[in-house]
């Protein structure tokens, strides 16, 4: 934990602050303020979004007690659900946190077995549940309704999420076979790509994740039918909570309908952040948000400040909270050593 520094909280913030301001300063518009008003519908609105995120947290929490066969207490998965939504915000794809789940989880005493099973399973699901959710959205909109209207922005988006959303079902299905049909082929299958000279660099971190990948096969395939369905509806809970902020915002900044379209494009959004090359997407979601959102919104600008809102939400807060919650942590886990 050492690597994180005021430097890795400051760059995220410092980037998603410049595009914000850099965009609100090239679209200002003097009617922007005039227009909005906060009265109680708003204030309704913005209150429901933080009861939502913290609905989803409720969830990730939750779901960390389950695989744990509630060995964790409440307290230890609020550290280590704080500790991964840190993580994720300050590593480029929001891949910090899943890959740091099993230290955070053996400091809190889970043993290296059973932690790397949990990482593995909380992964699978979140994956399953963004790979089943997809085709279930395309049965109630058009391409022309997720993606915009038809220009080189949503032609370029329409492409990286193909893209994006095609390496995630593949990789669904490998954790998918890893875990419940051929653990040991997948993990020489992982051994062998490591080898790769393109992937030289990942090589060790690739080879500890296969051999967790056969560790936690031995954990998790002979669990009941009920240990997944409540997994999976922890799963359900956390994603919709997150995904539904947008519908609060929605709700509390505009008076227009569209909340299944508002809500099925943040799965879009989600998807083709995951590759974002900034920590945490910072600057590239507030963007995509502006972009992606501006039509529901009256007056021109409105979007931008509804995704800095967004934003610090579910964003900004888990850096503030990891601040606050790390060195506490350390100093705890330290104790716990000697």
């Amino acid at each position: 934990m050492k690597g994180f520094s005021r430097y890795s909280i400051g760059l995220p913030v410092v980037i998603g602050l410049a595009v914000f301001f850099a965009i609100f300063y090239k679209e200002y518009d003097s009617s922007l303020f005039g227009g909005l008003t906060v009265d109680a519908k708003m204030i309704a609105g913005v209150v429901l979004a933080v009861i939502l995120i913290l609905m989803r947290d409720a969830g990730l929490m939750l779901r960390f007690r389950q695989m744990s066969a509630y060995a964790l207490s409440w307290r230890q998965v609020f550290n280590v659900n704080v500790l991964c939504e840190f993580t994720s915000a300050v590593t480029p794809s929001s891949v910090g946190g899943s890959s740091l789940i099993v230290l955070f989880l053996k400091k809190e005493g889970v043993e290296m077995g059973r932690a790397s099973a949990i990482m593995v399973a909380c992964l699978f699901l979140d994956e399953l549940f963004l790979v089943l959710l997809c085709p279930l959205i395309l049965l109630f909109f058009s391409a022309d309704e997720l993606f915009g209207a038809s220009n080189l922005f949503s032609s370029s988006i329409k492409l990286l999420f193909i893209a994006t959303y095609s390496v995630v079902f593949l990789w669904t299905v490998v954790l998918f076979v890893a875990l419940f049909k051929r653990p040991n082929y997948v993990k020489s299958l992982l051994q062998l790509i490591a080898k790769l000279p393109v992937l030289r660099r990942w090589k060790d971190k690739i080879e500890v994740f296969a051999t967790d990948l056969a560790l936690s096969s031995g954990e998790l395939s002979n669990q009941s039918m009920r240990f997944w369905f409540k997994a999976m509806g922890s799963t359900c809970l956390a994603w919709i909570c997150r995904f539904a902020v947008v519908n609060a915002l929605l709700f509390a900044f505009s008076e227009q309908n569209g909340h299944l379209l508002a809500f099925a494009r943040q799965l879009i959004l989600w998807i083709v952040m995951t590759v974002a090359p900034t920590p945490g997407g910072s600057g590239v979601s507030e963007y995509m948000f502006k972009e992606y959102y501006e039509s529901f919104f009256p007056i021109t600008g409105v979007a931008l400040i509804v995704a800095f809102v967004w934003r610090i939400i579910t964003y900004y807060l888990y850096l503030l909270l990891g601040f606050l919650v790390i060195p506490s942590w350390i100093t705890k886990s330290k104790d716990k050593e000697e």
